[in-house]
């Protein structure tokens, strides 16, 4: 009899747990608006524990690197470092981790903490997931308010709402 429990409490550990990934090359975190549009070039991923049948146990989190925004423009790429815009010397990440993931008709949704240049709001990100054998790619579309996140001034030629279009390969760990 205690064996048959020991079994059935070790076969349940290890089906409660979502799959692990780790950052696959060619990963594409892409920005828009009106004025300007560009990349940033560098992400770290922390934690990516993902199961569409799992979903309780999955959680999502991701570390943008401030200074690798690429607008195409050298000097428009360090006006957008500076003090003014992002100030990446004192707020280096733009940073999300997840705290509940959801299923939706388009696919599915991470809820939690967005905190960019020392701001942290909760927001909801629409993403989908495809999977192949040990890969997959997130793919994400939202936007944000740069004001809610003191980016910039208010009114200050940029326009307020920026678009986000992620793409990220992920391979089993």
């Amino acid at each position: 009899m205690k064996s048959n429990f020991f079994f059935f409490f070790v076969l349940a550990a290890f089906t409660s747990f979502a799959q692990q990934y780790k950052l696959a090359d060619g990963f594409k975190i892409s920005f828009t608006n009106a004025d300007v549009s560009g990349t940033f070039d560098a992400l770290t991923t922390p934690s990516l524990v993902f199961d569409e049948t799992k979903l309780a146990s999955s959680k999502l989190s991701f570390k943008i690197e401030v200074a690798s925004i690429n607008t195409g423009n050298g000097l428009q790429n360090k006006h957008a470092r500076g003090e003014e815009w992002f100030n990446a010397e004192k707020y280096p990440y733009i940073e999300f981790t997840s705290s509940k993931i959801e299923k939706t008709s388009e696919g599915y949704k991470a809820t939690g903490k967005l905190q960019m240049h020392g701001v942290t709001k909760e927001i909801s990100i629409p993403f989908t997931f495809t999977k192949k054998g040990s890969k997959g790619t997130f793919n994400a579309k939202f936007s944000v308010d740069r004001s809610d996140y003191q980016v910039g001034k208010k009114n200050g030629g940029v326009a307020e709402t920026i678009k986000i279009t992620a793409t990220i390969p992920v391979i089993k760990k």
